[in-house]
């Protein structure tokens, strides 16, 4: 039996929920076209959603050194580069 070096984290917290039939009826449809488990299904879910909304925040917090710094290049950009001009002028690979 082959060895793995990694290990999956452990499952050791839970979360309980309620709905209607209806909504676990479509549950159950989508894992089963997914061919994952009801909860698999869900935590599948559930994590994408939460990763989005997280990466969707624009707040962010510096220190004042960082922010000072952030706004001085912000107010007096570098020159632009070559390198610069061309990934400007290069299309996008999703065009």
């Amino acid at each position: 039996m082959a060895s793995t070096t990694s290990r999956a984290p452990a499952r050791d917290q839970t979360i309980n929920i309620r709905t209607s039939r209806e909504k676990r009826d479509l549950i159950d449809r989508a894992e089963k076209v997914q061919g994952k488990t009801r909860t698999e299904f869900i935590l599948d879910v559930a994590y994408r959603e939460a990763t989005d909304v997280v990466l969707d925040q624009t707040d962010f917090y510096l220190d004042d050194e960082t922010y000072d710094r952030f706004v001085e290049l912000l107010d007096n950009p570098p020159p632009p580069t070559d390198a610069l001009r061309r990934l400007l002028t290069t299309k996008a690979p999703w065009e």
